[in-house]
């Protein structure tokens, strides 16, 4: 039971860490094979979302699935997450980028998943709607960019997309986004969740310091709450998309802490000695995300 413990907590560090740090002098891969990974993409985007990330966890051995939410409501995107759930043998790390963070911790209450990864996503709790988590937040610059069909159908304007979306990219990439884009239902902003699977679930949060999207003092907040490990990645609202960009590990949940800074840092122990944990990283490496994954950290946990 501990090695299986173990094998998916692995599984969801991994997650969280492929957004950071370079692979040199990376430690022996582990054996990852079993565990089932399904990604859930947010608002304005698609399962594509995912495809720089999958790539680097089916080579650690991973089975992954990437999920096509409709984006049409919040029961909608929830039951095609538990369709993907239900077709893996084996444990499942279920991991939500925007959008799709309402969408795990709604189906992240089944039996077969065994952690949370959230990635520059909303964390909600029980009975609580995206509006009712925005309604006393200055409304962002973005929001004028938005345009609604005829069928109650959001979707971002270019402008908002390359400026504040995805500012990291280049602005051709940024523009693919924007014409691949999945029109998400208006109403999903006044859907509530009736189940928070974080409460009963380990979590790991991946906060965008550059995200225009969501405020990552919110993402780290939202973190905070839930007791989450957290990753610090210099990007934009698109971590799954961007290279560019620094990190930082730290971890405050519970009776474990990490920190681990890319640049002038040598060793660092835990603030805690349940567990001792030290990372030691060269100083002259840089921070990838989400490309070169930080194996040499998996040693430590």
């Amino acid at each position: 039971m501990y090695r299986l413990l173990k094998r998916y907590l692995t599984s969801a560090f991994l997650l969280g860490s492929m957004f950071s740090l370079h692979t040199a002098n990376a430690a022996p891969p582990q054996d990852l094979k079993g565990t089932n990974v399904v990604l859930v993409h947010g608002a304005f985007a698609d399962g594509s979302s995912w495809d720089k990330v999958i790539p680097l966890l089916e080579a650690r051995g991973l089975h992954v699935v990437s999920v096509q939410n409709p984006l049409s409501s919040l029961a909608d995107d929830t039951a095609a997450t538990r369709r993907a759930i239900e077709q893996q043998t084996g444990p499942v790390v279920l991991v939500g980028h925007s959008w799709g963070g309402f969408v795990i911790t709604q189906a992240g209450d089944d039996a077969r998943v065994k952690a949370l990864v959230y990635v520059a996503a909303l964390v909600p709790d029980s009975g609580a709607s995206v509006n009712d988590m925005m309604k006393d937040q200055p409304a962002p610059a973005w929001a004028g960019e938005l345009r609604k069909d005829s069928a109650n159908f959001l979707t971002l304007s270019t402008n908002a997309v390359v400026n504040d979306f995805a500012q990291d990219l280049p602005p051709a990439q940024a523009r693919i986004l924007a014409t691949t884009q999945g029109p998400w239902f208006a109403g999903c902003l006044d859907d509530k969740v009736s189940i928070a699977a974080w409460h009963t679930k380990p979590s790991w949060f991946v906060v965008a310091n550059h995200d225009r999207m969501i405020d990552p003092r919110a993402e780290e907040a939202m973190a905070r709450e839930i007791g989450a490990t957290t990753i610090h990645v210099d990007s934009s609202h698109v971590a799954i998309e961007s290279s560019e960009g620094g990190c930082r590990r730290d971890h405050r949940g519970g009776k474990q802490s990490w920190f681990v800074a890319v640049k002038n840092v040598k060793r660092t122990r835990s603030i805690h000695r349940s567990p001792a944990t030290y990372a030691h990283i060269d100083q002259t490496k840089q921070c990838l995300a989400p490309r070169l994954p930080a194996f040499e950290l998996l040693k430590y946990v």
